[in-house]
C-alpha cells in the first residue's frame, strides 16, 4: 500500500471527495432554500453598510484620538452624514427633478422621430442594402422580445425597489454595530483556528481589510472625479440634462472598463435627438474625462493597491457579469483582491513549512 502514501494519490482522493460533496449538495439543494432567501434578503443591506463602514471608520478613529467616546463619535458621524445628504439633495435635487421631468416630456418627440425613421425605412426598401435590412430585422426581433417581457421586468424592478427601500431602513442599524464592535470581527474569526495560528490569521485579515478599504475609498474618489469632469464637459458643450447624465456616468464608473461605455450610451442618445453633431462632442468629452481619470486621478488615488493586470480585470468582469449581472461586475474585482490575499498568505505558509521540513 505504498501508493496510499504518495502525494498525487492523496490529492486525487481529495478532489474526488470534493466533487462528491458538491454532487450531494446539489441533490439536496432544496434544504438550503431558506438559507439562500435569508442571504439574498440581507446581502444588499450588509453590502451598503460595509461600504459606509470603510468610509466612516477613519473619521471614527480620528474622533477617538480626540478622546471622544466611540458611541458619541458614531452618532456625530450619523448626524453630519444626514446633514450633508440633506444639503446635497436640496442643492441638486430640484435640478435633477427638472431635468428628469423635461426628459419625460421630450419622450413623445423622440418617439415621433423614431416613427419617422421607420416610415422612411418602409418607403425606401429598394435603396437599403440587404445587410442593413438583416441587422434592423434582428434588432426589431430583440425589441419585440423585450416588449413581451415588459411585465416581468416591471415586477422585477418593483421588487428591487422594495429591497432597496428595505436596505435603506436597515443599513443605519447594521452600520452602527459594525462601527461599534469592529474589533470583535477579527476575534471571532481567529476562534475557529488554533491559537498557534492566530498571528498569521490576523495578518491575513489585516491585508484583506487594507485591500477592501483602499479599493472602496479609491473607487469612490475616482467616480466622483469622473462625474465632475463629465458635468463640466457636458455644460461646456451645451448638452441637455447635463447633471442627470453626469450622475449616471459617476454611478456607472464603479464598473471597471465597461463603466465608460455604459455612461456614454444615454448621453449619445440625448445628443443625437438634440443635434447629431453633439454626438461627436459627447464622445470627445467622455474620452477626455477617461484620459484624465486613467492617467492622473487613478494612479494617484488607487496606486498599485490591487496589482491586478488589465487583462485579468476584463476576464473577471466577464465572469462576474455572467454569474450575477451588473452586481457581479462591481463585486468581482474586490472579491478577487480578497482571494488573492488568502492565496498569497497560504503560499507563504506552505513555503515556510517546506523550508522547516
Amino acid at each position: 500500500m505504498e501508493v496510499v502514501k504518495e502525494r498525487w494519490f492523496r490529492v486525487a482522493v481529495g478532489i474526488i471527495l470534493f466533487l462528491v460533496i458538491i454532487w450531494l449538495l446539489n441533490e439536496v439543494k432544496f434544504i438550503f432554500t431558506p438559507v439562500v432567501i435569508f442571504v439574498q434578503t440581507l446581502f444588499l443591506p450588509f453590502l451598503i453598510a460595509g461600504i459606509l463602514f470603510y468610509l466612516c471608520r477613519p473619521l471614527i478613529e480620528m474622533l477617538e484620538r480626540w478622546r471622544v467616546p466611540r458611541t458619541i463619535a458614531i452618532l456625530l458621524i450619523f448626524l453630519v452624514g444626514l446633514g450633508l445628504l440633506v444639503l446635497v439633495v436640496s442643492l441638486i435635487g430640484p435640478t435633477v427633478q427638472d431635468q428628469v421631468t423635461r426628459l419625460i416630456d421630450n419622450i413623445p418627440a423622440m418617439v415621433r422621430a423614431v416613427e419617422q425613421a421607420v416610415a422612411y425605412w418602409q418607403t425606401n426598401q429598394e435603396v437599403i442594402p440587404d445587410f442593413v435590412k438583416d441587422a434592423v430585422s434582428d434588432i426589431g426581433g430583440r425589441l419585440q422580445d423585450i416588449a413581451s417581457r415588459t411585465g416581468v421586468m416591471i415586477a422585477h424592478f418593483l421588487g428591487n425597489v422594495f429591497n432597496f427601500v428595505f436596505a435603506l431602513v436597515v443599513v443605519p442599524f447594521i452600520l452602527f454595530y459594525l462601527l461599534k464592535d469592529k474589533e470583535k470581527f477579527a476575534q471571532g474569526v481567529t476562534r475557529f483556528f488554533p491559537r498557534s495560528k492566530e498571528r498569521e490569521i490576523r495578518h491575513v485579515l489585516q491585508d484583506m481589510d487594507h485591500a477592501l478599504s483602499s479599493y472602496i475609498k479609491g473607487q469612490l474618489i475616482v467616480s466622483v472625479c469622473v462625474g465632475l469632469l463629465l458635468l463640466v464637459g457636458y455644460i461646456l458643450i451645451g448638452l441637455d440634462y447635463a447633471l442627470l447624465l453626469a450622475l449616471i456616468g459617476m454611478v456607472t464608473n464603479v464598473i471597471p472598463f465597461l463603466g465608460p461605455f455604459l455612461a456614454v450610451t444615454p448621453a449619445v442618445i440625448v445628443a443625437w435627438f438634440q443635434e447629431p453633431i453633439m454626438v461627436l462632442f459627447v464622445i470627445v468629452v467622455m474620452v477626455a474625462a477617461q484620459q484624465i481619470e486613467s492617467n492622473l486621478v487613478s494612479p494617484r488615488v488607487m496606486g498599485k493597491v490591487l496589482s491586478v493586470h488589465p487583462l485579468t480585470i476584463i476576464l473577471l468582469i466577464l465572469v462576474g457579469g455572467n454569474l450575477a449581472g451588473v452586481l457581479g461586475m462591481i463585486l468581482m474585482i474586490p472579491t478577487y483582491a480578497v482571494v488573492k490575499v488568502v492565496v498569497k498568505h497560504s503560499y507563504q505558509l506552505l513555503s515556510i513549512r517546506r523550508s522547516e521540513d
